[in-house]
């Protein structure tokens, strides 16, 4: 029981103060730099990088996209450099899923620490900052459905796998997940898209509907990977920042993952409107 409140305490805290957050964008930034200043720690210990080189990386590369445009007083520029920054973060994140499938332990030799700190890690906090400053003026109402979904998908997958999940949905590296589960939180998170799209008011059903199959599908990617590397550390959790959770990582793994896919399928959706 105790453990239960502990975990139900520590869970609230975190939303509530997101969802805080979310309400003031420089309260957001601020937010979201100390928790990828978190994350990174985390994972520098889960691939055994002593340097510190990728919380400067990260200070630069959230400097230069958070603040462009108030620094150079132009968004000159801006656009070409999130595009190739896309590109680099999303490459990154499919070589990961090809090595989720193909390899038994990820490779981690030192070059692809430093790349994955950079693209899969840092660059997922830019593209939290961007998604919800899309249309320029800040409105958090896409970055929010879209934890909100993620959420829809985590709690669904886990109610349905755990009363009717039989088929394995990747036993060697998460034995709990299953089929069924993911099926599960993807027709929740699709359901749930459509009370997003109502209540919001951000974007039509057809797009909250699409970003709902991205997130659950990139999202349960992004903790099936976030597994493969706690497996080959030989670890639990991530940390121990969140009790009765374990790390920060362990709780935007999901979201991390599947931010530059958001983010790509904003543009688009810009460019065909």
């Amino acid at each position: 029981m105790k453990e239960i409140l502990v975990r139900s305490f520590s869970g609230l805290l975190y939303v509530s103060l997101l969802i805080i957050c979310l309400n003031f964008e420089q309260a957001l930034i601020a937010l979201f730099f100390v928790f990828g200043l978190i994350c990174i720690g985390e994972f520098k210990k889960l691939i055994q990088l002593k340097s510190n080189i990728p919380y400067v990386i990260f200070i630069i590369l959230y400097a230069v996209f958070g603040y462009w445009q108030a620094v150079l007083n132009t968004n000159l520029g801006l656009n070409e450099a999130t595009q190739i920054l896309m590109v680099l973060s999303i490459f990154v994140e499919l070589f990961l899923i090809k090595d989720l499938f193909s390899e038994k332990t990820i490779p981690l030799f030192a070059t692809k620490r430093f790349i994955l700190t950079t693209f899969y890690l840092s660059s997922a906090f830019v593209f939290l900052i961007l998604i919800a400053n899309y249309y320029e003026d800040y409105n958090p109402n896409i970055l929010l459905g879209s934890f909100i979904l993620v959420w829809v998908n985590d709690s669904f997958a886990y109610i349905v796998g755990k009363n009717f999940g039989k088929q394995k949905l990747f036993e060697k590296i998460s034995p709990k997940k299953t089929v069924e589960g993911f099926l599960g939180g993807l027709f929740f998170s699709c359901v749930a898209s459509y009370f997003i799209a109502t209540f919001t008011n951000s974007l039509e059903f057809t797009n909250w509907l699409i970003l709902s199959i991205i997130i659950s599908v990139f999202g349960t990617l992004g903790d099936l990977i976030e597994s493969k590397f706690k497996r080959q550390a030989k670890v639990k959790d991530s940390g121990v920042i969140m009790p009765g959770h374990g790390g920060l990582l362990d709780r935007l793994d999901s979201i991390i993952f599947a931010a530059p896919f958001i983010y790509l399928f904003l543009r688009i959706l810009h460019y065909v409107s």
